[in-house]
């Protein structure tokens, strides 16, 4: 029983951090320069930073939660 604990934390930890750093790759290609006032660099990284971990922990745990429903699929029949 514990062994399935530890193996859903590690896939959890790891679709997430898998997420996000896709998410940081797709956000970087966005040209934000003109959403911020000039002279507020490190504002615009953080927000830049937190979306980024909203974006990807959000369709992590999509995806993660499509998995748990697949999975129960099988108490269906």
């Amino acid at each position: 029983m514990e062994q399935y604990f530890a193996e859903e934390a590690i896939l959890s930890m790891t679709s997430h951090l898998i997420f996000i750093i896709i998410a940081w790759r797709v956000l970087q290609s966005i040209n934000f320069d003109a959403f911020f006032r000039k002279n507020k660099v490190f504002e615009a990284r953080a927000l830049l930073i937190l979306v980024t971990i909203a974006l990807g922990t959000t369709v992590s745990n999509f995806f993660l939660d499509f998995i748990k429903w697949s999975n129960s699929l099988i108490y269906l029949f």
